[in-house]
């Protein structure tokens, strides 16, 4: 009885490999997310809203004032935006945001353009708004978009731009100058900019995290989101923001409260604390994954695999055609079994054919893991060469 537009929707790649990694006691790589905690502080203050504070039902619709005000600041902390707290929407996640905004914003007949491979919740989002995606391929080695391609997917249909950098799975950052350029075609067809900017505190090698929002003439056109989870190792929590100019930002308020209503009332504060955390913890974050992720690439190399060394996210890329696997899908269901470890074919993050047969041979494999655990899965994939 699922309605046609969601029928390809009906499980994602993460459940499945997640699923087959505990079945069969593999290290899971292939789902995001760390394997510690965030900062103790972040999660003590989150512990006495809950036993001492008593903050355990409904928070203010748009979001504790708290946690608006200090979303508002580190933007200007850390990108020299000027946002109006009354502008920022708390949302169930990044996830949220991005479903909220895209329903909020387009409808039937309406376009949506955004980079292909794609985190999975756009095409998802698209199609609960009746809309149409349109993808722009990144390609391989170093994902980067063609300027003749991203003209032909903008038409007078396009309502949204969905750009995310870092880029989830690839691992590229968008440069100033390719931003500017989506920028202008946004601005020639009047598309709204919404960016998904989870990883913002995770970049490498001297790569720079620009958001849309701080280029010229872009910010009154420019959703952003953001969230707690990726930066403070809380995936779970599930705590997320969405500002812009009130004209854009009505749209996602509007929604998200029919969708999940409120919540993570002792959460919000929490967090909102932690955003205030000093530079040292951000650069910690950086470096250590910067390690993780060398660490990992290391291992991969050696166990035979072509590494795309990725300039932000804790996502690595990994071609294993010179070990004479050619299907990215194929390998993932078999990884566990060959090695005891499990990633995802990027293939799956695909809508297009074309895409997807581009990116057919390619896996995915997160480096956010204690480093004994990176250890252990490099060993373990020593094993394919063999």
């Amino acid at each position: 009885m699922l309605v046609e537009r969601m029928r390809p929707f009906t499980s994602t790649i993460f459940t499945e490999i997640s699923r087959l990694a505990a079945e069969t006691g593999a290290i899971n790589l292939g789902q995001g997310f760390p394997d510690t905690d965030g900062p103790a502080s972040l999660l003590v203050d989150a512990a006495a809203n809950i036993t001492e504070y008593g903050r355990n039902q409904y928070p203010p619709g748009p979001g504790v004032p708290a946690l608006r005000e200090a979303v508002a600041e580190h933007q200007r902390r850390f990108h020299g935006l000027t946002v109006d707290p009354a502008d920022v929407v708390i949302t169930t996640g990044a996830t949220e945001a991005i479903s909220a905004t895209l329903l909020g914003l387009c409808g039937p007949g309406d376009e949506v353009v955004t980079f292909e491979p794609t985190y999975d919740s756009y095409a998802a989002a698209t199609a609960l708004a009746g809309a149409t995606l349109r993808t722009v391929p990144l390609r391989a080695p170093d994902f980067t978009f063609d300027d003749d391609e991203l003209a032909a997917a903008f038409s007078g249909r396009t309502k949204v731009v969905l750009v995310n950098t870092p880029h989830n799975p690839t691992g590229a950052v968008f440069t100033r100058e390719q931003l500017l350029r989506i920028g202008e075609l946004a601005v020639a067809h009047d598309a709204v900019i919404v960016t998904d900017e989870v990883y913002e505190h995770m970049t490498f090698d001297g790569a720079e995290h620009v958001p849309m929002a701080s280029l010229p003439g872009l910010a009154d056109r420019t959703l952003t989101i953001s969230s707690a989870g990726k930066t403070f190792s809380v995936t779970g929590w599930k705590v997320g923001w969405v500002h812009g100019p009130p004209h854009l930002v009505e749209a996602p308020r509007a929604v998200k409260q029919f969708l999940t209503f409120h919540g993570g009332a002792p959460l919000q504060p929490a967090v909102a604390n932690a955003l205030a955390l000093p530079d040292s913890f951000y650069e910690t974050v950086t470096a250590d994954l910067t390690r993780k992720r060398d660490l990992l690439s290391a291992g991969l190399r050696a166990a035979g695999f072509d590494v795309l060394t990725p300039r932000g996210t804790y996502f690595v890329v990994a071609d294993p055609r010179p070990l004479g696997h050619d299907d990215g899908v194929e390998l993932a269901w078999k990884l566990p079994e060959l090695c005891g470890v499990a990633a995802v074919p990027v293939s799956v993050f695909c809508s297009s054919e074309s895409g997807a047969a581009a990116t057919r041979p390619l896996v995915r494999f997160a480096f956010c893991k204690r480093d004994d655990v990176l250890r252990e899965a490099t060993e373990r994939l020593a094993g394919l060469r063999a």
